[in-house]
Formats: structure tokens, sequence, C-alpha cells
């Protein structure tokens, strides 16, 4: 699961790189071609192509753990869980060390709370 988010993260990463570089291609090109050739834009959209699938690619298998994706760029994921009987979110974001937060369905991100993992 760590590596499936953290590649998600740098692919989004590159995503925004790509997408700015194809942006400026197509400046160029629709200008006076800036020395750039339509075969230029048409690379980069194969890579953006790519660069999408894999990013696809690391959402499903995510899924596939029943961890649910809620911001790409930062990494951020939870985990359904239960808590004294009450349903809840463990939380977890790329770059912490462990899962060691949670929040209640309705409070997200902003109502993590620390894991007390010696109650009982």
């Amino acid at each position: 699961m760590r590596a499936a988010a953290t590649r998600l993260v740098e692919l989004r990463g590159r995503l925004r790189e790509r997408r700015a570089a194809h942006a400026g291609l197509r400046h160029a090109i629709d200008g006076n071609g800036g020395g750039y050739a339509v075969g230029d834009l048409q690379a980069t959209e194969v890579e953006l192509q790519a660069i999408g699938a894999e990013v696809e690619s690391c959402l499903e298998r995510l899924a596939g753990l029943g961890v649910l994706v809620k911001d790409l760029d930062s990494g951020l994921v939870d985990f359904p869980s239960d808590r004294y009987g009450e349903p809840v979110l463990l939380c977890w974001r790329v770059g912490e060390d462990a899962v060691a937060f949670w929040h209640d369905s309705s409070s997200g991100f902003a109502g993590r709370s620390p894991i007390d993992w010696d109650a009982t």
C-alpha cells in the first residue's frame, strides 16, 4: 500500500509538470512554432497518457486493498475500521511513519485524532 501511494504522489507531480510542458508546447506551436514540431506535442501527449494509465493502475491497486484515496497530491488515504463498535476511518498519508490517526466519516482530515492503541 505504501509503495502504491508513494508512487501515486510522484506520478501526480510528474503529470502536473508534463501538462505544463504540453501547454507551453501548444502555445509555442500555435504562435510561430518556436522551433517545435507537432511531433514534440504528440510525444508529450503519449507521455501524458502513459502517466495517466499508471495513476489509474495505482488507484485500482489501492481500491483493491479497501483503501480510500482522499488526496492524490499528498497521498492521503483512509482505511475503514471500527472503534468501540462505531465505524471510523484510520488515516495515513505519504511521509508518515505509520497509521497513527483516525477520524469519523464526517470530520475528515481536520478531525484527525491520534490513535490510542492501548485503549480498551
